[in-house]
């Protein structure tokens, strides 16, 4: 095998509703917020970590491909794991290596995608009270119809962080056509289906609608989704 070049896209993406990134809270104190949005611990600016990306473009892709519940592996809703070297999950997005799949493992290669925590556009950096809203949201009883409140942190509408992604294009004796094939369908349409669900938390709720805007690729020419 032999890296031929690297494929990337950076530009930025656009909340457009309410986004939450919960980063979970152990010890809830009295009046205090029980889901809280990730924050960099350094900075405690919020952030979008590239693990919750390239967690949805790949549960995405699954669906798209039909993976979810596939009877050949029978997955359970579990990500796909077959490892095989001609699934497209597996190769862009990587497979948990196990002794039985170590045959297709050598033969698919490493994971083609690199997804970079997307971090707070500078313009946002000094705006912090402003950005971030605490919403509440309610469950009704049916019967009594006594609203149960529960307020969830969301960074509001308008605000941008930095995207960046890094796409593998590896010769497996094909010269590499098969990951340049692969580059669109398993990214390009990826983010586009993206732009149509949501990311995060509550997107049946109307959280998490998002746009990847100003792409450009390694040669800083635009990219259309």
């Amino acid at each position: 095998m032999k890296l031929l070049r690297t494929k990337t896209i950076k530009g930025k993406i656009k909340v457009e509703t309410g986004l939450h990134i919960g980063a979970g809270n152990d010890a809830i104190e009295i009046g205090g917020m029980d889901n809280p949005i990730i924050r960099d611990p350094m900075t405690n600016l919020p952030y979008i970590p590239g693990s919750s990306l390239k967690g949805k473009m790949r549960s995405l892709l699954e669906w798209e491909l039909g993976r979810i519940g596939a009877e050949e592996p029978k997955n359970n809703g579990e990500p796909c794991k077959c490892g095989k070297e001609d699934c497209p999950v597996c190769r862009v997005y990587g497979a948990a290596i196990s002794r039985s799949a170590e045959e297709h493992a050598l033969k698919r290669g490493p994971t083609r995608i690199i997804v970079r925590d997307a971090l707070l556009s500078d313009e946002f950096k000094d705006k912090i009270d402003v950005i971030i809203e605490e919403k509440s949201e309610n469950s009704i009883n049916r019967i009594t119809a006594v609203a149960n409140p529960r307020p969830i942190e969301r960074v509001v509408p308008g605000v941008t962080f930095d995207f960046e992604i890094a796409y593998r294009i590896i010769d497996t004796g094909d010269k590499g056509k098969r990951d340049e094939e692969l580059f669109k369908t398993t990214v390009l349409d990826v983010l586009k289906m993206l732009e149509n669900d949501y990311l995060g938390g509550g997107g049946s709720r109307g959280n998490g609608k998002i746009k990847f805007i100003d792409l450009r690729d390694e040669e800083d020419k635009p990219i259309t989704l």
